[in-house]
């Protein structure tokens, strides 16, 4: 099977608290390549997702997630010896809150052998993130193997610097990051995560020093202000969309898988991100990381309501 995207990392399901003092509630699933292959799917690409899984009632939740959603999920390896993540979202007055099962878990263990080439080979894109190499050292070298079976393919590496404090330190994590980038086509960077991994507060200046380490493009998201796209010839600013948000929960995932639907259909990355940047308001606009992910017609009605065209 021939795909426009794999996506590769760590599945979590997900349970959460819509406001403090009230029931868990197990509303979906998330992990951020997860949350991408699902977002990108749903925008009509040809998606699939390679990791590790349990043997266990979590895991055959993903499998029904996959299926219902159109994910290819042939090459996801089943492991009746560690379970399949979880983590739970909490909300309070200053937004929400993550906290993690997923030590031991069957993603931490993918490995570089675990890789089928020829199912890896076969793919326009694929995307990982800084979270699918945090979580051990074996899945982040599966994620470099990953990167040079498709560059030597003549296909195009996105990654996501999406940085979690809990799982390694900074200096590590700039390190394995800076050197992802390296590898990447497409760099999908928040403002908050460069901002802590690199010091520095001026988003041009971050953009500047990550457009160095080789990417071809920079997408990068400013939470409510929107989105700016950053080429070594051009950079295109994207205002946030006024929506009723009730969750940010994966909508930078959201914005991934977006930009990298409509930059395989147009070849532009800066209607990518005008695209995106609509798609990731309008996943804040539900609970949890995958029942508000947008279809193309709901994206395409933002952007028009906000042209005034309708």
């Amino acid at each position: 099977m021939s795909l426009d995207l794999l996506c590769l990392g760590e599945p979590l399901v997900e349970l959460n608290q819509a406001r403090p003092g009230e029931p868990w509630v197990l509303l979906g699933h998330g992990g951020d390549t997860a949350n991408v292959a699902v977002a990108a799917a749903r925008l009509g690409l040809r998606v699939g997702y390679l990791t590790r899984i349990g043997t266990d009632a979590f895991g055959e939740s993903f499998l029904e997630l996959w299926r219902r959603e159109g994910v290819d999920h042939s090459a996801v390896i089943r492991d009746p010896a560690a379970p399949t993540g979880a983590y739970f979202v909490g909300h309070g007055p200053t937004g929400h809150g993550f906290s993690y099962l997923r030590s031991g878990s069957a993603a931490s263990r993918l490995a570089p052998e675990d890789l089928p080439e020829a199912y890896v080979r076969d793919t326009r894109v694929l995307h990982a993130s800084a979270i699918s190499q945090a979580i051990s050292t074996s899945a982040c070298d599966a994620v470099f193997r990953a990167f040079e079976i498709v560059r030597a393919a003549g296909g195009l590496v996105s990654y996501d610097t999406n940085y979690r404090a809990r799982l390694w330190p900074v200096p590590r994590a700039r390190a394995i990051v800076r050197e992802a980038a390296a590898m990447a086509h497409i760099l999908l960077p928040a403002l908050d995560d460069l901002r802590a991994l690199l010091g520095l507060e001026d988003p041009d200046a971050l953009l500047d020093r990550v457009l160095a380490w080789g990417p071809e493009i920079v997408a990068m998201t400013l939470g409510p202000r929107g989105a700016v796209v950053a080429t070594a010839r051009r950079r295109e600013r994207f205002p946030g969309h006024r929506v009723e948000a009730v969750d940010a929960t994966g909508a930078g995932d959201a914005f991934d898988g977006a930009f990298l639907a409509e930059y395989l259909r147009t070849g532009d990355p800066f209607r990518a991100g005008r695209f995106a940047n609509a798609a990731a308001a309008l996943a804040t606009t539900g609970f949890g990381a995958v029942a508000p992910l947008p279809t193309r017609a709901r994206v395409e009605a933002l952007l028009r309501a906000a042209e005034g065209t309708e």
